[in-house]
């Protein structure tokens, strides 16, 4: 599984402007593998319990889509700033969007655990639908400032 955000298509997943990294369009699928993460198991074993799965059926089925494509989607904008040289300290913007807003205080839980302190900037939105396919829950546009060092 590839660690950073990937395109899935003919665009740059993360670009750097002077002291600015733009990602754009990351989502829970790993182009790599050509597959959805669509629950729990899609996620590097421990995973989970840390972001809410309870071992119950008919709570996990319900909450475990949109936990575990919140992961995925932080831990590759993570992985991209680490990659750009910086950290999940230097985001300061966030763009939303859900297919339901009602999905918005699980995924709150998990950005909470990414952003521990001041969370950035946010705007949140709502929309019919997401690329590639119906599977797909959350879409996270993430802006940063890293000063290029001296």
């Amino acid at each position: 599984m590839t660690a950073t955000a990937q395109p899935l298509a003919r665009y740059c997943a993360w670009h750097r402007r002077g002291e600015f990294i733009f990602l754009s369009c990351v989502i829970a699928v790993d182009p790599a593998a050509g597959r959805i993460i669509s629950d729990f198991p899609d996620l590097p074993p421990g995973v989970g319990p840390t972001i809410g799965q309870t071992g119950e059926f008919s709570v996990d089925a319900k909450d475990g889509p949109i936990l575990a494509q919140s992961w995925f989607v932080f831990d590759r904008i993570r992985a991209t700033m680490e990659e750009a040289g910086g950290s999940m300290a230097d985001v300061f913007k966030l763009v939303q969007y859900f297919k339901n807003l009602n999905d918005f205080p699980r995924y709150n839980t998990v950005r909470r655990m990414f952003f521990p302190g001041t969370p950035p900037v946010s705007t949140v939105v709502e929309v019919s639908a997401m690329m590639p396919s119906d599977e797909i829950f959350i879409e996270v546009e993430a802006t940063a400032w890293l000063p290029a060092s001296a």
